[in-house]
């Protein structure tokens, strides 16, 4: 049975207290330093008499708002916010391990150098580049639809990738290829097509910048293999633990938010905590 630890408080502490070579996979998904407060409301849809809107058999309905989740995502030091926490990152992954840093446009360039400096040029795997259908309509310049997930591995020598687990995608030319390749699919590239969680679908928590699941099970996949230690020190709505969950991985999710950590509890039905877990040591 797999593990899920929800942990409340600053994660630079938090960070500091796990043990060395502890995680495969560490995700990072900080925020994006836009200038700008982040916020997200919740919306439900239910049956009234009366409601304002009509569905299937005359049947009327209202919608409700729920719960607004918020966080501010502006810092005056932003490198010096986040450098030292990517240090930790480097320090609990194992020696076959892989860093995910999901950052937009803003801030990648300088996280590209700042990461070649941290972990090496040579242990730098890829650029992905995670682009989506929604969003900001721009008429100044080309509308922004695409995030940054950059790829670095702890030792390019023994770092653990397996395709094979990974989920394949539709061709995108079906006639250049044979029929037995349009069954099975492709392999994702670098450029990952992927739609945002919808507003009204499933998924959605109603927490500001929540991630689609299957862009974490995607990574996750791939960097690890079932029963390996997953870490997310901005774990927000808790897709990422849903998603480690999902294939057998164990996961230890850390944010300060109050909201995020209500969110998590909700969605995983794990109780959080401000104590970090007692981990099992690696084999030797």
């Amino acid at each position: 049975m797999t593990e899920t630890h929800i942990v409340r408080g600053d994660n630079l502490e938090l960070l500091r207290r796990l043990p060395d070579e502890t995680f495969q996979v560490v995700y990072f998904d900080p925020p994006f330093n836009t200038g700008r407060r982040q916020e997200r409301q919740s919306l439900k849809t239910v049956r009234a008499e009366g409601g304002t809107r009509t569905g299937f058999g005359g049947a009327s309905y209202e919608t409700v708002k729920g719960i607004l989740y918020g966080y501010d995502d502006a810092f005056e030091d932003y490198w010096g916010f986040l450098e030292p926490r990517l240090v930790e990152a480097h320090r609990v992954l194992t020696d076959s391990g892989t860093l995910y840093l999901h950052l937009d446009y803003r801030e990648a360039h300088y996280a590209k150098v700042a990461l070649d400096a941290m972990f090496g040029r040579e242990s730098f795997l890829n650029e992905i580049i995670w682009a989506y259908d929604y969003g900001a309509k721009s008429t100044t310049r080309w509308p922004t639809k695409h995030d940054t997930i950059l790829v670095y591995v702890k030792n390019p020598a023994t770092y653990f990738f397996d395709s094979a687990e990974v989920d394949r995608e539709p061709y995108m030319a079906p006639g250049l290829v044979t029929p037995e390749k349009v069954a099975r699919g492709k392999l994702p590239t670098d450029v990952w097509w992927h739609t945002i969680v919808s507003p009204t679908g499933k998924e959605k928590t109603g927490y500001a910048t929540q991630k689609p699941v299957g862009i974490l099970r995607r990574m996750i996949a791939a960097s690890s293999r079932p029963g390996d230690w997953v870490l997310d020190a901005f774990a927000g709505s808790g897709t990422t633990g849903a998603a480690a969950r999902e294939l057998g991985r164990h996961v230890v999710l850390i944010d300060q938010s109050d909201d995020a950590v209500a969110v998590m509890e909700s969605r995983l039905g794990v109780k959080g905590s401000r104590s970090v877990p007692e981990l099992p040591p690696r084999p030797a």
